[in-house]
């Protein structure tokens, strides 16, 4: 149980820092992105792949944040002028063209056998205690970016991503650059979900394709949209809810004596799609009674 636990800790802190990133991307400067995964699958590859090389743990993980930023910047720059629903279209196609690069892809990742046998870091200090003190590692990492997005939120360029985020050509009209803001935004957001990849791989010591696919940026979204839109901590709460849901209900399917682990998987999708939908609502109504 205890282990069990821990599991849920370690997975919570590595959602919740995809999901800090994508609230710093939509809550905070309004960019719909549908396709957070694609950075956090980014991370995971950058890391194992360096990782492997004998690369230390944490020039990995920064190696994955600031690649994941690149391809961040890179969409923010594509994509200028989409707003909404359009913006999620394409960035939801992004990440589907990452995870079939990553599938097709041989020589990058293994292909659809993946990559294994990803080396974790200070194995050998800790011993059987491990689970525990990559928890607690985990959990030092999202503290950064917690307080990194808390301190972002109260500065002028939270303030002036807010307003692009509320109407931009009042932005525009100032003379500040509303492009150059959200590739800021953008790739800071991606820079989050690649450094918790790293953590994700070394974590499970392997990776494949099918494990980013879109329902991935599906469970950040519904971590972001359970808390107040731009609140840090209600996302770190809604985080919190979707791990226990994602995670919990793999332990719990033992117990459930009707419940296959078919059924049970096609039932968590079940209460997501639900929660999505009551939120969504709920934060609609809130808007036309304002």
């Amino acid at each position: 149980m205890l282990d069990f636990l821990i599991a849920i800790v370690t997975f919570t802190a590595i959602y919740a820092m995809v999901s800090l990133g994508l609230n710093l991307q939509w809550g905070q400067a309004g960019l719909v992105n549908l396709g957070q995964v694609a950075f956090f699958a980014t991370g995971a590859y950058t890391a194992a792949i360096l990782t492997r090389a004998n690369v230390p743990f944490l020039w990995a993980i920064l190696a994955a944040a600031a690649l994941a930023a690149v391809l961040g910047a890179l969409v923010a720059l594509i994509t200028p002028h989409l707003r909404e629903d359009y913006l999620a279209i394409v960035t939801l196609g992004f990440a589907e063209l990452v995870r079939l690069i990553l599938l097709n892809e041989k020589e990058i990742g293994n292909g659809p056998n993946g990559i294994n046998a990803i080396p974790q870091p200070l194995h050998g200090v800790a011993g059987a205690n491990y689970p525990l003190l990559f928890a607690l590692l985990t959990l030092a990492a999202l503290a950064a970016v917690f307080l990194f997005n808390e301190r972002l939120r109260g500065a002028p360029l939270g303030r002036l991503l807010r307003a692009i985020r509320d109407d931009e050509s009042v932005v525009a009209s100032i003379g500040k650059s509303v492009l150059a803001f959200k590739v800021e935004a953008f790739s800071l957001g991606a820079a989050m979900a690649g450094a918790a990849g790293a953590f994700y791989a070394a974590y499970l010591t392997f990776i494949a394709p099918e494990m980013f696919t879109a329902s991935v940026s599906i469970y950040v979204l519904v971590a972001v949209l359970i808390g107040k839109r731009g609140s840090n901590f209600g996302t770190l709460l809604g985080a919190v809810f979707v791990s226990i849901l994602l995670e919990g209900s793999d332990f719990i399917k033992d117990y459930i004596p009707f419940g296959t682990g078919v059924q049970i998987a096609a039932f968590r999708i079940i209460v997501m799609g639900a929660v999505l939908m009551l939120v969504v609502l709920a934060r609609y109504r809130t808007m036309v009674e304002s």
